[in-house]
């Protein structure tokens, strides 16, 4: 199962972006097999078989990639295995922490 998981991860499709005037945009669309395999409670309760808005470790989990600062914003009900995700424009990744830079000390 998880080599057949594998595969459909492999053909997730994510579109080109595109962007207003304050954010930037991408669609990724799902095989319908991988939809099938995503846990129940990723699905709105109300039984219309869409997906809720899913946290980042959620849509990480089912296979989806991409760089920082996306959100999952959007359901398209007519198309439940195309997932809406946007970011802010002008979205910088956060920074490392940098080790501490020690000072040496002379004996004398």
């Amino acid at each position: 199962m998880s080599r057949r998981l594998e595969e459909y991860i492999e053909k997730i499709h994510y579109s080109d972006r595109y962007s207003d005037d304050e954010f930037e945009y991408r669609h990724v669309i799902l095989p319908k097999q991988l939809l099938k395999m995503i846990p129940k409670e990723y699905f709105n309760p109300d039984e219309s078989g869409t997906l809720r808005l899913l946290a980042e470790h959620e849509w990480r989990g089912i296979g989806i990639t991409q760089s920082l600062g996306w959100e999952h914003y959007e359901v398209h009900a007519p198309e439940p295995h195309v997932l809406l995700f946007r970011r802010a424009k002008n979205y910088v990744p956060p920074t490392q922490p940098t080790a501490a830079i020690r000072g040496t000390t002379r004996r004398k």
